[in-house]
């Protein structure tokens, strides 16, 4: 039997809605529009669609964006100035630094410096404390949109195994986090590069998680019968979307499974915005 298709688009724009609504509430309220500031370097193909789209879903929620393109050249210290820059600006309420940098750059001191009050995606250290506390100040995007996905679903992880795929510090660690959090009490595995047998820990998975940047990766061998499959990667194959799990023959072993393009990658700009309405709330409280 098929799996079930979780449709990222249209548990995102419910989100979009609720954000739509709570930000007009909000200037309502304030007379102030939340503001993300979105920094880009360079030409990368990838990062300037992914830029446009957060620029799209900003205006489209009343939303304020403003997009400061910086060329291929610019230094660490530019850069840095930069993010001083919107710190210092009050009416910038979220900053987002476009990944990845060009080579000669290097992101952890930047983001290390953007402000933890602005710091939408949730990189900075002390944002990521929080999160491991189980009190949060901003929820890190795209993990925060699989927990919303698994919730709009009524997918249950209490007790349930999930096993995730990939430790980066964008996705697989936080997500875990997440996942282990009180409430959400799911048992956790990590699987990466230097995991032994890691097909025979996929198959325990009531709940995998692929967000490990290899096309098609997770083969059907992989996947227990009736697990929920959650594919986080994008990864470009022949001028065509593919994610990190081999979809069409694991839609046929999984209970439940996400699509690429239209699954997780929706829930992630979904998952910003919600996040940017935070950023002028904590503002204004902190005011």
């Amino acid at each position: 039997m098929a799996a079930k298709i979780i449709d990222g688009k249209a548990i995102s724009a419910a989100v979009k809605k609720k954000v739509t609504a709570d930000t007009a509430a909000f200037v309502a309220n304030t007379g102030i529009t939340p503001h993300l500031a979105a920094v880009l370097v360079g030409d990368d193909p990838a990062s300037q669609v992914y830029v446009r789209n957060k620029e799209r879903a900003c205006e489209a929620c009343g939303l304020k964006s403003t997009l400061h393109r910086l060329p291929a050249e610019t230094t660490q210290e530019q850069l840095a100035a930069l993010v001083e820059q919107l710190n210092n600006d009050a009416g910038v309420h979220g900053i987002l630094v476009q990944l990845p940098l060009p080579k000669h750059l290097n992101s952890t001191p930047i983001l290390d410096a953007i402000l933890p009050s602005k710091d939408v995606d949730g990189f900075h250290p002390e944002n990521v404390g929080l999160l491991l506390q189980g009190r949060p100040r901003f929820l890190p995007c795209t993990p925060h949109g699989v927990m919303k996905m698994l919730q709009h679903e009524n997918i249950a992880t209490a007790g349930k195994h999930a096993v995730v795929i990939g430790r980066s510090d964008i996705v697989g660690k936080p997500m875990a986090a997440l996942l282990v959090q009180k409430g959400a009490d799911a048992t956790v595995t990590i699987c990466h590069s230097r995991t032994a047998d890691i097909a025979a820990i996929c198959r325990q998975a009531d709940i995998l998680i692929a967000a490990v940047g290899i096309p098609e990766f997770v083969k059907s061998d992989m996947i227990k019968p009736g697990a929920v499959v959650i594919d986080v990667g994008i990864n470009r194959v022949d001028d065509k979307l593919v994610g990190d799990v081999d979809f069409a023959a694991a839609s046929e072993i999984a209970a439940a499974i996400t699509p690429v393009p239209g699954g997780v990658g929706p829930m992630t700009i979904a998952m910003l915005l919600q996040n940017t309405l935070e950023a002028a709330r904590f503002s204004q409280k902190a005011g």
